[in-house]
């Protein structure tokens, strides 16, 4: 019987891929950057080609266009012909920072949360257990069960009794509503630093996570400023700073509504910011203070952090800067609520999240 041999596979080295996958990673890392201006994406990929010879006599930014548009990544169908990312790109981008942030992941079944309860779950092992009031039918093991009236009772009086019975153990597995809230307010693009691109990939990064491996988790996505509004996971790669205070009471309000909706009984918000609130809404007015921390703003903040505690929503505070009154803040609105707090560089937010993300699996929060 003839058969095939398969040897190992080995990625080619970046230098043996296609031209256009090289310049594809450029420009999506680019695409970020414009916060999804495809133009302006290819102005730059121009720009940097022209300074470090990405392209060559046989293949150019032109061919790279055309292969763009040919594999569906971007269109010009646009008004005035204006370039606009498709599906295929927004898909690439996310599967891109997952594996930049979090790394390759091996596929698992849908909703492989564990936690260490047994007992009536939805996925069986291989532990077995006495019989006890109030086990579902599916759980019992037939053949264990038969084997043991076989042995009680002989063939002769063959029967079969509740001692006789055993169940197969089960685990449970934990469904999760994550809240993402990412701070859009002026500071993050501040003294030089762009703390909006990074926040971007790790909501996309988690976002393809959760799709990917536990698809019965649901994860929602909201950024705030003076207001809050709730983003698709599709928008994210447009997602812009504006010139807006920092209004984290209308974040955890929104984040609040939105889990309600939720059914789990696993709630969590994860909360990426970079700087102390600075704003609450007051009517149809807004309250703004932007020196230290006002405690008109503080108290009505910590009031919610509380609120959450009472309803076990834990909320983590992922800080990308290290303010002092930032840090104090955060300490007190930590212990309000219960939660968890990291203070992380820019490179070190995506680890962060995804091990808090993991840890969570394991409990019922």
């Amino acid at each position: 019987m003839k058969g095939h041999r398969f040897s190992k596979y080995t990625p080619p080295p970046e230098s043996e891929k296609s031209d256009f996958e090289r310049l594809l990673k450029i420009f999506m890392q680019l695409v970020l950057l414009t916060a999804g201006n495809v133009s302006e994406a290819l102005q730059w990929l121009t720009e940097v080609d022209k300074q470090y010879g990405l392209t060559n006599d046989q293949y150019g930014i032109g061919d790279f266009i055309e292969d763009l548009k040919k594999n569906g990544y971007i269109s010009d169908e646009g008004k005035n012909g204006e370039f606009k990312l498709k599906a295929k790109a927004e898909q690439n981008l996310r599967q891109s920072a997952l594996e930049e942030i979090f790394g390759k992941l091996k596929k698992s079944k849908t909703g492989d949360h564990k936690t260490p309860h047994s007992g009536r779950g939805d996925e069986s092992t291989t532990d077995r257990r006495d019989y006890e009031f109030g086990d579902s039918v599916e759980q019992i093991s037939m053949t264990e069960s038969l084997r043991n009236a076989q042995i009680n009772h002989g063939l002769e009086d063959f029967r079969m009794t509740e001692g006789d019975l055993e169940v197969m153990e089960s685990e449970y597995k934990t469904q999760t509503s994550t809240v993402l809230m990412i701070d859009i307010s002026h500071s993050m693009i501040l003294y030089g630093e762009d703390r909006i691109t990074p926040a971007k990939k790790v909501a996309m990064a988690l976002a393809e996570l959760i799709k990917k491996k536990y698809p019965k988790d649901t994860l929602d996505i909201l950024v705030f400023g003076d207001d809050a509004w709730q983003i698709e996971i599709k928008d994210l790669p447009y997602l812009q700073v504006g010139p807006y205070h920092t209004n984290t009471v209308a974040g955890l309000e929104l984040a609040m509504d939105i889990l309600r909706r939720r059914k789990n009984s696993n709630k969590q918000i994860f909360m990426i910011t970079d700087g102390k609130p600075t704003c609450i809404k007051q009517g149809i007015k807004y309250y703004k203070n932007s020196f230290g921390l006002d405690h008109k703003i503080l108290n009505k903040t910590l009031d919610l952090a509380t609120q959450l505690r009472k309803i076990k929503i834990p909320v983590t505070t992922f800080m990308i800067a290290t303010d002092p009154y930032l840090k104090a803040f955060v300490r007190e609105f930590t212990k309000a609520n219960n939660g968890n707090a990291y203070y992380s560089s820019l490179q070190g937010l995506g680890n962060l999240i995804f091990e808090d993300f993991k840890k969570n699996r394991t409990k019922n929060l």
